[in-house]
């Protein structure tokens, strides 16, 4: 007989390494596909899922979201989540990317390790019936966690899957997978967190300022954001870094045109200027500067320029609750 292949939606949590798992142990052909966006908390690292997928013994393929994905964060159809993410309009778009993988892989169908009402925006039955039908994978997708309370797929009514084999899991208690991964022996897997900055209301609100203050947005932007304490002074974004990793970072990823600001002689943050260089914005980024620096002095000469620090001006310390005010959390 052909031998059957199915390709797996790996995140590289415990719920997908068991879907995985599952189909495996019928004999079917598995290949993983790993997509890594702007928004991952783990980064490029791809969630750890190459050794994942070496343990698993199944071939990985990754890929990165790019100007599509952000349009699609900035204007999701079917709207966000409690903070910025928009999960099902997300989870359309990989899956669509997933199967042009597929069809020329000549898998059969994809898996995923969706858990039923483990997720409250995806993952009850409207939106499962919704995601399958807008990705075009009606009659393609198979969750095997949940499978015994969906309806019947394809793929199991003509017998390329075992449905006796699937299981029945549903909500949020993680005992039912912890139990299997034992019994599959499966083990050093990820603890549950979540995966997606998206979901964090601080990064979640410096986005949406974003989106607000910038028609085009680069990854290099986003980067940005998980750097440093974001405020927004008008039509400026001042960003003043929390330690030298993130003062060396910001440094790295300053524009021909912004302007950086340092206190001397003192620990001190890197400060960034963007937006338009008005006299205001100067002096309130020095102020933030001074705020944040281990000047004690209420007046603090503050040094800043763009190429180099070549010029200098003296601030006041700006009042905690002005600084609050401007800051974006």
């Amino acid at each position: 007989m052909k031998k059957i292949k199915a390709l797996a939606l790996l995140s590289g949590g415990l719920d997908s390494i068991l879907a995985i798992k599952l189909i495996q142990s019928q004999g079917i052909e598995v290949e993983a596909i790993n997509f890594v966006s702007p928004f991952c908390l783990r980064g490029r690292d791809g969630c750890d899922v190459h050794q994942t997928t070496e343990k698993l013994n199944v071939p990985l393929k990754t890929f990165e979201v790019g100007k599509d994905y952000l349009e699609i964060v900035r204007k999701p159809k079917y709207g966000y989540g409690k903070n910025l993410n928009p999960c099902i309009d997300c989870r359309i778009f990989l899956l669509k990317q997933a199967w042009k993988y597929a069809k020329k892989t000549k898998a059969s169908f994809i898996f995923t390790g969706e858990v039923l009402g483990q997720r409250p925006m995806s993952q009850h039955k409207n939106a499962m019936f919704l995601i399958e039908r807008e990705s075009g994978l009606k009659n393609k997708l198979l969750r095997p966690l949940s499978a015994k309370l969906l309806p019947e797929t394809p793929m199991e009514k003509e017998g390329l899957v075992d449905r006796s084999k699937l299981l029945g899991i549903s909500g949020r208690s993680r005992k039912p997978q912890i139990k299997l991964a034992k019994d599959l022996k499966v083990f050093n897997y990820p603890s549950p967190s979540g995966g997606c900055l998206l979901t964090y209301k601080e990064f979640a609100n410096k986005l949406r300022d974003l989106f607000v203050f910038r028609k085009r947005i680069t990854e290099s932007d986003i980067a940005l954001l998980k750097i440093g304490r974001h405020f927004r002074f008008g039509s400026n974004k001042i960003i003043v870094g929390r330690n030298h990793n993130e003062n060396q970072r910001l440094l790295d990823s300053k524009s021909k045109y912004d302007y950086y600001f340092e206190v001397p002689d003192c620990g001190s943050p890197i400060t960034l200027l963007q937006g338009r260089k008005t006299k205001k914005s100067i002096i309130m980024a020095a102020g933030l500067t001074a705020f944040y620096s281990d000047n004690p002095n209420s007046m603090v000469l503050v040094n800043y320029g763009k190429k180099k620090l070549d010029k200098s001006v003296i601030v006041s310390k700006p009042q905690y609750s002005q600084v609050q005010e401007l800051r974006i959390n």
